[in-house]
């Protein structure tokens, strides 16, 4: 009898150690996680780890101190859309479908073509659960440029970036449902829409913590308007005077369909509106650790363009862009160049900076390397994984970007070489523009007339860059 007893409790011992080893070996063995979050016109300046002084950013300063903080990182595009769009299919401006800010009525963004390939499309073929929360703005409701037909199992937010100006909504979206905001009925403002996507996010890292997860997490916060739940206002409220009032649109026509509201205190309101995105981005990172994910997820936290001056935001004041000249809509410096820390376990030296050229286009090739996900050839990034592990990394012969809105804007960057064209559809007013950044990353003083041969060779390099758009030409 002590016998059998001995042997069924040897054979449990024996069983349980054997599943504890196979649950162990998937652990160590399953595709890393990756975590995208990108704030709306979040300026070089704005985080206290990037020089902000006017107020703190300590979970964000946190995650820059265990990982990578990029000094050199460019987004897609200067404004929404094809920023997003760049990111999405690892391209430029000068190839990537959307190349602009294009409305659809009723609502939404002109949408992304169906043959696009997106890095959620990707990563869903690796067999990776896909979710985007958020801001969109890459095509309407139900078409091609859905997120549910980009490769995203699950979107919640705001399909369109227009209503994406309000953050008190009368709805969001769940995949292709409507979710009504009762809490916002009329001039309420009993539902906070950063609040709502929030609570969905986590949800998805919940529900999803047991296979390989991609989260795409395009707040709106800090774009305007400026409004912010009252207990972080008051955080800030008498701290910057004096305020910046901002008269807006609160009731009427148009009411919560793009217009921003009134803020009587703005500074207040966007140190609150930062403060809020830095409580969110702390409980991203506690919930990855609770569900014991956090060292086998790749987490990079960027923006999508410069600092804006929208709805009462004062950029200046806060000193948003950091050193360099230009805001949201610009090609210089401020309004392209935008903070970049990635964080992945202890693969990513912890405290550690790079200077390293880089670019949205580079996420997609870099995502596919670490994953084994599958990168058109059309793409054209380089994988900066090298860079993230202390390996040796290949370099850009040169970044583009194109604007299609204010005349038309073109910028080039070859090693520290930037050429900046304005007012590119009226050829006789078109500026030229030349920049040492490594001696004047200001670009304070175009020396375009000093190097004519550089001039040249960048306006060649220019042309080859872009291929034609119908929907997003520039005019001859």
């Amino acid at each position: 009898m002590q016998k059998t007893i001995l042997f069924i409790f040897l054979l449990s011992v024996l069983l349980n150690s054997c599943s504890s080893s196979s649950k162990q070996e998937t652990a160590e063995t399953r595709k890393p996680n990756i975590v995208y979050i990108l704030a709306d016109d979040l300026g070089w300046g704005d985080l206290s780890c990037y020089g902000q002084t006017h107020f703190a950013t300590p979970n964000i300063d946190n995650l820059a101190q265990s990982g990578m903080q990029f000094t050199q990182h460019y987004a897609g595009c200067t404004v929404c859309a094809p920023s997003r769009s760049s990111l999405m299919t690892g391209q430029t401006t000068g190839h990537t479908f959307i190349r602009g800010n294009k409305e659809w009525n009723p609502e939404g963004q002109y949408p992304l073509e169906a043959d696009a390939v997106t890095m959620a499309e990707a990563l869903k073929k690796e067999g990776y659960a896909t979710g985007a929360f958020g801001k969109w703005g890459l095509g309407y409701p139900g078409s091609e440029g859905d997120p549910n037909m980009q490769g995203f199992d699950e979107f919640f937010g705001y399909n369109c970036q227009r209503m994406g100006h309000n953050y008190y909504p009368y709805h969001l979206w769940h995949n292709q449902e409507k979710v009504m905001l009762e809490g916002n009925a009329g001039q309420q403002t009993g539902e906070y829409a950063p609040e709502v996507i929030h609570k969905q996010a986590l949800k998805f890292l919940e529900d999803n913590k047991d296979k390989p997860f991609f989260m795409y997490y395009p707040s709106i916060i800090p774009h305007a308007e400026l409004f912010a739940p009252e207990e972080y206002i008051a955080k800030f409220r008498g701290k910057f005077d004096p305020e910046k009032v901002y008269k807006g649109v609160d009731e009427g026509k148009n009411f919560r369909e793009g217009p921003y509201g009134s803020q009587p205190e703005s500074h207040a309101a966007f140190a609150a509106m930062v403060d809020y995105l830095d409580m969110q981005v702390g409980e991203i990172i506690a919930k990855l650790k609770d569900l014991g994910v956090y060292d086998n997820t790749l987490i990079i936290f960027t923006s999508d363009n410069g600092p804006h001056m929208e709805g009462g935001a004062d950029p200046d004041y806060f000193d948003s862009n950091g050193p360099f000249k230009g805001y949201k809509r610009d090609l210089y410096e401020g309004g392209i160049r935008v903070p970049m820390i990635a964080v992945w376990g202890n693969k990513i030296q912890a405290g550690s900076k790079s200077d390293h050229i880089s670019a949205f286009w580079d996420v997609f090739p870099t995502v596919g390397e670490l994953t084994g996900a599958q990168v058109p050839e059309n793409t054209d990034g380089i994988s900066f994984l090298p860079t993230l592990l202390g390996e040796q990394q290949k370099a850009h012969e040169y970044l583009y970007w194109e604007f299609h809105e204010m005349g038309g804007r073109k910028a080039i960057r070859k090693g520290n070489w930037k050429l900046v064209h304005y007012k590119v559809n009226k050829p006789e007013e078109t500026t030229t523009e030349l920049y040492n950044l490594e001696t004047d990353p200001g670009e304070e003083n175009n020396v375009a007339t000093d190097h004519p041969n550089v001039v040249q060779e960048l306006e060649a390099l220019m042309e080859n860059a872009r291929t034609p758009s119908e929907i997003f030409p520039f005019q001859k």
